[in-house]
């Protein structure tokens, strides 16, 4: 398989330093990527594509036949010497010698395949793995904005209490309770819209990990990333597995205009043919002997003249799928620079965007105090209040929406950059899946009767996992 040398990784140094009974983010991709059935089926995907290469090479191996024929006349006027029934037998050995490079090319058309089918693979998982960053990161996130909304419908809910005290007092006037009253059940919604979201968070992550989420921890810093997005783009267009997959199917095609064009060569083969025949004791008049065997050796050369047009329209399609395996290769790799680049600035953008808001929070914190203070020397109002806890609730949700989508625009660039796999993160949980093993064991398989292991189901069931409720998960990142 090509590709880079793996990035040091800091994942494994960060789990080590959890809790035992914590989830940690490597151990989150690390269960993924020994039950996700979308893995497991790239994988799966990767060996049939393997067995390409053998279904080429037999091609252009000898073939070995036999056949058998029981006959009895059931009619005869002449001659006499005709047997009544006879059993015979032939073997023949047909070896294929030149088949006008239609065999060399497919083999090599069908290795190129297995190039791509790995480097499939490879997107396949840093894909995967993108989706399992991103649905940790949601629900550590949106524990915290349900936390952030529920301490905001508590202190309404106070708010409201004390607003109501005050107006049986005559402090306050009716238009102050409704506010309050206004403001909390406007929290109240915006609490069950925040449970909503994290309920649908734990089952994204349940589907895509297998298991339900506990103590998330804070994920570890993040490595290999560039300093610019030139550099970005550099490691990109040598390592992404998107591209090195098109390349080796643009080569694929190339080699299958090859083999298209080799039906006009002419064929040859040799073969060894013998046979037997048992006339089964039922010689007649004049028959000669009871049994009667031969044997033949020869060369069989075939040209092709005239066949109906099919080689130039052979070449002609393959020839068209090439042009098409160029182009795409031009989108891919367009495609993989555009997402680099917007990978780069998001994550640049979403650093900016966790300083800003935390500073923020720490504003929102002291204005809060501080019209709470005004508030009771009767300087401020309730509705100051209400909009100075309204602020302050959303820098926090905005705070932790930013180091979420931070660190998921930062993995999405090591993804596009093609060092988002097994290798790169430095996994525990068992061997890694090796692309190339199976390729190694079945790319010379001669056997006919050789067929492998049934298929067995990989990936774990979670129909077993609890519906997931509002609960918030301990652990992860807060507002400052």
């Amino acid at each position: 398989m090509r590709r880079a040398a793996a990035t040091v990784s800091t994942l494994a140094l960060a789990a080590a330093a959890q809790p035992a009974t914590a989830t940690t983010l490597q151990e989150a991709l690390a269960q993924a990527y020994r039950t996700n059935p979308t893995l497991n089926a790239a994988r799966a995907q990767l060996r049939a594509t393997n067995e390409g290469v053998p279904l080429a090479k037999a091609d252009g191996r000898p073939n070995i036949g036999v056949n058998g024929t029981y006959e009895r006349q059931l009619h005869r006027d002449f001659p006499l010497s005709t047997p009544i029934q006879s059993a015979s037998g032939q073997a023949t050995l047909s070896v294929p010698v030149y088949q006008g490079g239609i065999v060399r090319n497919s083999i090599n058309a069908a290795k190129e395949g297995v190039e791509a089918g790995e480097e499939q693979l490879r997107a396949t998982e840093s894909s995967v793995f993108a989706q399992v960053v991103a649905a940790y990161l949601d629900v550590i996130s949106d524990s915290a904005v349900v936390t952030f909304n529920l301490q905001n419908v508590r202190s309404l809910e106070v708010n409201l209490q004390a607003s109501t005290d005050r107006f049986k007092v005559g402090d306050l006037t009716r238009t102050d309770v409704a506010q309050s009253d206004t403001r909390l059940a406007l929290a109240r919604a915006n609490l069950e819209s925040a449970q909503a979201q994290l309920i649908s968070s734990k089952e994204r992550y349940i589907s895509l990990v297998g298991s339900e989420p506990v103590d998330l921890q804070p994920p570890p810093q993040l490595p290999g990333l560039p300093a610019s997005p030139e550099a970005a783009v550099e490691v990109a267009l040598k390592d992404n597995p998107d591209i090195l997959a098109a390349k080796s199917t643009r080569n694929a095609a190339r080699y299958q205009v090859n083999a298209a064009k080799g039906q006009i060569a002419p064929r040859l083969s040799g073969f060894v043919r013998g046979s037997y025949t048992d006339f089964l004791d039922s010689r007649t008049f004049g028959a000669p002997t009871p049994v009667s065997k031969s044997a033949a050796a020869g060369v069989q050369l075939t040209v092709p003249i005239y066949q109906g047009g099919r080689p130039g329209a052979a070449t002609r399609q393959a020839v068209a799928r090439e042009s098409q395996a160029i182009e795409q290769t031009v989108a891919t790799e367009r495609s993989v620079i555009a997402q680099t680049r917007s990978a780069y600035a998001n994550w640049q953008a979403s650093l900016q965007t966790i300083e800003s808001t935390r500073k923020a929070v720490d504003s929102g914190s002291l204005s809060l105090e501080g019209v709470q203070a005004e508030n009771k020397a009767g300087t401020r109002t309730i509705l100051d209040i209400l909009d100075s806890q309204r602020d302050l609730l959303n820098a926090q949700v905005q705070y932790v929406s930013a180091q979420r989508n931070a660190y998921v625009a930062g993995f999405s660039l090591i993804a596009a950059m093609g060092h988002a796999e097994a290798r790169d993160l430095a996994l525990d949980g068992g061997a890694l899946y090796d692309a190339t093993a199976y390729y190694k064991t079945v790319r010379n398989k001669l056997f006919d009767f050789d067929f492998g292991k049934p298929a067995a189901q990989v990936s774990t069931s979670t129909a077993g996992t609890k519906t997931q409720d509002s609960t918030i998960i301990p652990g992860g990142f807060g507002a400052k």
